[in-house]
């Protein structure tokens, strides 16, 4: 497998579409409703979210991909991160600072876990906010989740609070987790 790390570009907007079908739920409590994620992948992480958030000058997404034979590419991960101050005021209270970027996705298809190509994308994601001056960077991870949790423990992420997420008509908790820049 040749991987490699790159940002993305709106002509990735229908594979990160792909990508994220698969790798969402598995972040997802396993007593989730089905229809619930479903309804959240086409409203939050269809082709069409994916244009936008690649249009939008204050996000950047990192892909790992792996080459194909004969040409052509699969993607394999992706991270997205947001430099913004948060919305949520859970969150600003926990964050303290303006200059902090969220790692607002960390996925990988499952095929991969494990392989080390998510911990290059880490590594990517944090130079990109080292070199937009960022303090620190945050993220959400479902209270649920220890796979996700340990990653981002082995990466230098504490938890520093709690927020809500809403799938669907329930409330599920997350963790949120800090680390310097």
């Amino acid at each position: 497998m040749t991987v490699t790390i790159r940002e993305a570009t709106r002509e990735d907007a229908a594979a990160l579409a792909g990508l994220a079908a698969v790798t969402f739920p598995l972040a997802c409590p396993p007593d989730s409703r089905a229809e619930d994620v479903a309804a959240f992948i086409v409203d939050k992480l269809g082709e069409d979210s994916f244009d936008g958030y690649l249009s939008d000058s204050q996000r950047v997404v990192f892909v790992a991909e792996d080459a194909q034979p004969g040409g052509g590419s699969q993607l394999l991960a992706y991270t997205m991160l947001v430099d913004a101050p948060p919305q949520d005021a859970d969150v600003a209270a926990v964050v303290g600072s303006p200059s902090g970027v969220e790692l607002s996705k960390c996925y990988a298809h499952p095929d991969v876990h494990g392989a080390g190509i998510t911990a290059q994308l880490m590594a990517e994601s944090l130079g990109w906010a080292r070199s937009r001056g960022s303090a620190q960077v945050w993220l959400g991870v479902n209270d649920e989740n220890a796979r996700a949790r340990k990653f981002y423990e082995k990466h230098g992420f504490a938890v520093a609070g709690e927020r809500s997420f809403r799938l669907g008509n329930r409330v599920e908790h997350d963790f949120v987790m800090v680390r310097p820049a």
